[in-house]
């Protein structure tokens, strides 16, 4: 595996160029492809805390916490009471649900755009391998 560093930045590299098509598309409907994650993250699990969020997404503390605040002053989250009274549960608002198939439109059609050159055989290896290398880091 002497191209292995080769593959590491081509994985960077497609990340990079993903993101920004992302933003590209989003920006123009008040979303962030950063924003976007944690979006997602709490459409699909249901509410979480910063804790959980960072965590779940292997970002920082500090990174959460700003994202968290942009999206609380953008309208698209909400803080809730959690079990323990120091824990808030931060959750989807009514906006965000009603903005969340327009958002996720356009991620699909970024999605496709990307695949649009794959088999659905290159594609299921593809998703293996990333599973697989994803399981050795977590």
């Amino acid at each position: 595996m002497d191209n292995s560093s080769e593959l590491f930045h081509g994985i960077n590299q497609f990340s990079r160029h993903f993101s920004k098509l992302l933003n590209e598309r989003l920006v123009p409907l008040g979303l962030y492809s950063s924003q976007w994650s944690i979006i997602y993250l709490l459409h699909t699990k249901g509410p979480q805390t910063q804790k959980e969020i960072a965590a779940y997404l292997a970002i920082e503390a500090p990174s959460i916490t700003r994202a968290v605040a942009r999206l609380e002053k953008a309208g698209f989250i909400e803080k809730a009471q959690g079990i323990d009274k120091r824990e808030k549960r931060i959750m989807l608002s009514a906006e965000a649900i009603a903005k969340f198939p327009i958002w996720l439109e356009e991620i699909k059609a970024c999605e496709q755009h990307v695949l649009s050159h794959l088999t659905e055989d290159e594609f299921q290896t593809v998703l293996n391998i990333v599973h697989k290398m994803n399981s050795t880091l977590l």
